[in-house]
Formats: C-alpha cells, sequence, structure tokens
C-alpha cells in the first residue's frame, strides 16, 4: 500500500487565516508511507504538524526526507521538527546536488540554523541525521521502494521525485514550469511521470499570472493539465498554491482543470490519497 498525506500545500510563503482555512496556509510538506516506511516530500512550514503528530503517535522516527531544493518555503519547517531533536531517532535527508552549495546537503540546511537567522544549529538535533546528494536522473532503491529523480525547471536548481513501489508511483513536481522559450512539455518531467497514478504538480500561477512571471520556475493548471495527459497519468493533484489565492480561488482553479481532465483535485492539507494493487486512487 501506498499512502499520501498533504500537510503543507502552499509556495513562496505561508498563507495563514480565514480566507485559507479550507485548503490550508502552510507551505510545501507531504508524507509518504510505503507499508510503514515514510517518506517525508520537502520541510516547508507544514513538517511542524507532521512532527507533532509523529510525537503524539510515540512512533519512532526512521523516515527518509527527500528535498526538492533549498528555497525557504521548503525547508523552513527543518528546525521545527519536533522528532529530529529525539535521540534513538533517525532521519535520512536527500537533496539536490546542484543546488546545494559544493554539493553538500548538510551545509545548505545548517545554513539556515545559523545566526542571525536563528538561535540553535543542527548540533542540537540529537536524533542520528544523515545527509546525501542525489543528481537529476538518479534511481536509488530505499528499503522496499524505489527512488528516481528528474531536473526541475527552477532557479538555483530543484528535483522532481518518482517514488515507486508495489507497481504503484506517486510523482512530485514541485517549483517547475514547461520551456519558456518554446513552451514544449519538459520531456525529463515527462518521462518521470510516465504511467504515474498521482502526478503533484506546481500550479501556483493562473495562466494570466504566469504571463508576468515566466521564468520564475512555477506552472500553471492548465500545464499540470497538459503534462498529465500526456504521461497518461492516473490522477493529478494541483500543489504549491500561490500564497494570496484564497479558498474561493483554488476552488475555481480546481473546477477549470477538473473540466479539462476529469481525475483532477486541489491539494488541500489533511488530504490522503490510498493507492492499492487493483484500488484506484481515492481522496
Amino acid at each position: 500500500m501506498l499512502t499520501t498525506r498533504f500537510w503543507g500545500v502552499r509556495g513562496s510563503c505561508a498563507s495563514a487565516g480565514g480566507h485559507t482555512v479550507q485548503v490550508g496556509g502552510n507551505t510545501s510538506c507531504v508524507e509518504v508511507r510505503v507499508g510503514d516506511q515514510l517518506f517525508i516530500l520537502d520541510a516547508g512550514t507544514g513538517l511542524r504538524g507532521l512532527g507533532a503528530e509523529l510525537m503524539a503517535r510515540g512512533e519512532k522516527l526512521d523516515a527518509t526526507l527527500l528535498l526538492s531544493h533549498f528555497h525557504w518555503d521548503h525547508i523552513q519547517g527543518f528546525p521545527f521538527f519536533t522528532p529530529a531533536y529525539v535521540p534513538g531517532n533517525r532521519l535520512t535527508v536527500y537533496g539536490p546536488e546542484r543546488a546545494a552549495p559544493r554539493g553538500d546537503v548538510r551545509a545548505a540546511i545548517d545554513a539556515q540554523m545559523k545566526a542571525p537567522h536563528f538561535p540553535v544549529g543542527l548540533e542540537v538535533m540529537r536524533a542520528q541525521l544523515a545527509f546525501h546528494a542525489l543528481p537529476a536522473g538518479a534511481c536509488v532503491p530505499i528499503g522496499a521502494a524505489t527512488v528516481s529523480t528528474a531536473a526541475a525547471c527552477h532557479p538555483n536548481g530543484c528535483l522532481a521525485y518518482r517514488i515507486s513501489a508495489g507497481g504503484r508511483s506517486v510523482v512530485y513536481a514541485t517549483d517547475t514550469e514547461h520551456d519558456t522559450h518554446s513552451g514544449a512539455i519538459d520531456r525529463n518531467l515527462l518521462e518521470l511521470a510516465r504511467g504515474a497514478d498521482v502526478l503533484i504538480y506546481d500550479a501556483q500561477y493562473t495562466d494570466e499570472e504566469y504571463r508576468g512571471k515566466r521564468g520564475w520556475g512555477h506552472s500553471t493548471s492548465a500545464e499540470g493539465v497538459r503534462l498529465a495527459r500526456a504521461a497518461g497519468v492516473g490522477q493529478l493533484v494541483l500543489f504549491h498554491h500561490d500564497p494570496a489565492h484564497d479558498d474561493w480561488q483554488i476552488a475555481c482553479i480546481e473546477a477549470e482543470a477538473r473540466a479539462l481532465f476529469e481525475p483532477t483535485c486541489a491539494a488541500r492539507e489533511g488530504l490522503q490519497i490510498t493507492l492499492d494493487s487493483g484500488v484506484e486512487a481515492a481522496a
């Protein structure tokens, strides 16, 4: 069984308030379970809530954290991930080789926990931490799963991930856009997503907004639909919502995308998708 749960679905910065209560205001963090094996996609502010639930369950941590890149909205939850401070817990962190300084993932994470940005450093985390850099095009067996990567089109470098296990797969492609000159679908991303059961895709901008932000490394729901159709995916999940988009706007974006590709939904905090052998995605 492969289960995906969303803890943070916003992009750029957290967006709290009554206007985001239905979708949620935390930044990127997605939990993926392969049986009892825990993968975490990105460490945005949503990671704090995941950590709190793990602590409440009394669950010993032995997890793999896959970072798409090191921009603030994807790492700001890391210093607030309580299980990382507990002796006996284990966290293995992977990040994009090209985006880390000299390929050093630990240094990239450590930088945000140094003065003047944070009062304590990585050394106060008592869990067993390991850091590894991944190149684009990697294919790594981790426990019962296989993790594959592709370069995403985003300033400073970014990775898209595919987690596959038991004939099922989830693709996480945030902070990316297609060719800004030709408009062609990114071939590497297309191959990564081909035949996936679930595609989680950056849909931060409307088409109108994107015209003024081409090259910023984000995409639209329409581009997500185009990729989902071309790759033959089972379900499209719109992700990395703009902090200025309220619940109503995201519902409208979702409806427009669903009219083009029916198995589409907008990511919301708490949304869970379960994949089992012979069972289709169910939100």
